[in-house]
């Protein structure tokens, strides 16, 4: 069973309304919640566009250059969904998902936007504007091959690994199932990722993000949001 697979169907059984992550800016002011559900369609749309417009089969690499932001999650979890090996180098990758200031030939540029559109101005040549092509793909995906627990999905690391690793990290971090966890951890490949995404997936926790961190504004973050676990960088 994919990663995302396992990451999502408990969370969708107990209740797909509930919040899974919600996403602060503070550089823009910004701030985006998503249910479950809202999260896994985002998944769903993403792992069929890998596979209808790139063949992305169990084991193929995806490349994926992207700051944390609800976006990303959708990407990361859309490409482990069809099994895919998530990498940082774009070399021997079926795509790579780059920011607007890395398009090019062969990349699916992610606008970051908070409300979820797309790119406010055509791509470069070569590349695709990620939200408005993969929106258009079906909200529900069934897997084309089984995604074995051995398949490569973070780097060298496997299926089986990569959730037992996340598991460990959130056990460490001290964050239980319905805990609201409040971070500011980048997610860089694989560490960050591990410990700021996955690890509070594991868990069942709602994960509250905050991206371009103003120290002065945390402490409201962590009120509103009612936030008992922290990880900051």
């Amino acid at each position: 069973m994919s990663l995302t697979e396992q990451l999502l169907r408990p969370l969708l059984t107990a209740s797909g309304a509930r919040p899974l992550i919600t996403h602060y800016d503070d550089a823009t002011g910004s701030r985006v919640e998503l249910s479950v559900a809202t999260m896994a369609n985002w998944a769903a749309k993403t792992a069929n566009w890998l596979v209808e417009e790139f063949d992305v089969e169990p084991g193929d690499k995806v490349a994926v250059r992207l700051p944390a932001h609800w976006q990303t999650a959708g990407v990361l979890l859309g490409a482990w969904w069809c099994g895919a090996q998530v990498v940082p180098e774009a070399a021997g990758a079926r795509i790579a998902f780059v920011t607007t200031e890395e398009q090019g030939p062969d990349t699916a540029v992610v606008s970051l936007d908070p409300m979820g559109r797309g790119l406010s101005t055509r791509a470069s040549d070569g590349a695709l504007d990620y939200l408005s092509e993969a929106r258009l793909s079906g909200d529900e995906f069934s897997p084309l091959f089984p995604v074995p627990g051995d398949t490569p999905a973070l780097l060298s690391s496997t299926v089986d690994e990569v959730l037992a690793e996340a598991r460990a990290r959130a056990a460490s971090s001290g964050i239980s199932p319905g805990d609201r966890v409040l971070s500011t951890v980048e997610w860089d490949l694989p560490e960050g990722v591990l410990t700021g995404l996955l690890a509070p997936l594991t868990a069942g926790a709602h994960l509250v993000q905050v991206s371009n961190p103003d120290p002065a504004k945390l402490d409201g973050h962590r009120s509103t949001e009612r936030a008992g676990v922290d990880l900051l960088a």
